[in-house]
């Protein structure tokens, strides 16, 4: 008798292939947004699309804030077509970066989550800003 795990067999490698590369054209991780952000060479936008007291409360460094509820295409006009945005919340726990990144998808704007979000920030030993948001951080665009 195969255990749990194996009892459903894997699907073929072309399959997973497919499957793993897609999931990177949605997703990234907190330690790539740290290295990013740590060596000055963020392309993209990152939202804290959780409420402005949690922003205040703990956020990534240089995140904006802007909740999901928020992200209208009035908004994001502020920004150039092709933008990259990068959201995320509260954790595994919470699905507003799911909400904030459907929004960002129905605008016809290119987005990514940070799975984990502030608690996988914290899992990998990163620490949190605090405070009320005030202004936009300078933005680079991706290089064309």
């Amino acid at each position: 008798m195969p255990s749990n795990v194996a009892f459903t067999p894997a699907a073929a490698s072309a399959e997973a292939l497919q499957h793993f590369s897609r999931r990177l054209s949605f997703e990234t991780d907190c330690w790539d947004v740290h290295d990013a952000l740590s060596r000055d060479v963020a392309d993209f936008v990152l939202l804290d699309v959780r409420s402005p007291a949690m922003y205040a409360q703990g956020h990534v460094p240089g995140a904006l804030n802007l909740p999901h509820g928020k992200i209208t295409a009035r908004k994001m006009a502020e920004w150039p077509e092709g933008t990259l945005f990068v959201t995320y919340c509260a954790g595994p726990h919470c699905n507003g970066a799911n909400k904030g990144a459907l929004r960002l998808a129905e605008l016809g704007r290119p987005v990514k989550e940070m799975i984990g979000g502030v608690t996988g920030w914290l899992d990998e030993g990163f620490e949190l800003a605090t405070g009320e948001a005030v202004g936009d951080p300078v933005i680079r665009q991706a290089a064309e």
